[in-house]
């Protein structure tokens, strides 16, 4: 089914989804023991609140150029963006960095689709600029990913 939101509506779960990142990668930072993926987890955490000050900016109205009224209703599949699994306390850090590739994936998708409603102009770039940092997150991730899924051994 797809749902229909304001944009209102939409911006105030992208800004919790922000939120709910951030919690994600500090929580998550304070969970793993080395030190390089600790340090990536907390910058991804800073990006995600940049990201919810963004947001915030357009929802206060202070970005003109471009903006849509917040009244304005989006036919948009948002769930499929927004949901995500629950963490279990028995995952794995490679599930953890998993879970976390997922969301940044699905921020990626939802940023460049609200960018696409818009017509061209200052919140249209800040929105594919949201977009293209989520890939780079993305990347980030998965890198950490394939570290503690497939560790190097003293044999190369």
């Amino acid at each position: 089914m797809v749902a229909e939101l304001t944009l209102q509506e939409i911006l105030e779960r992208a800004i919790q989804k922000e939120i709910d990142s951030q919690d994600l990668y500090r929580a998550l930072s304070r969970r793993v023991k080395d030190r390089y993926a600790r340090a990536a987890l907390q910058e991804l955490a800073k990006y995600e609140k940049e990201h919810q000050l963004m947001l915030e900016r357009y929802r206060r109205g202070e970005l003109k150029e471009g903006a849509l009224k917040a009244s304005h209703i989006i036919d948009y599949r948002i769930a499929e963006y927004l949901e995500q699994p629950e963490m279990s306390p028995d995952m794995g850090l490679k599930e953890v960095f998993l879970l976390a590739a997922n969301r940044e994936k699905a921020s990626h998708q939802f940023y460049l689709g609200l960018a696409g409603l818009h017509p061209r102009g200052e919140v249209r770039k800040m929105l594919e600029k949201l977009a293209a940092q989520e890939l780079e997150h993305k990347q980030k991730v998965e890198y950490l990913y394939t570290e503690v899924a497939f560790p190097q051994t003293d044999g190369g």
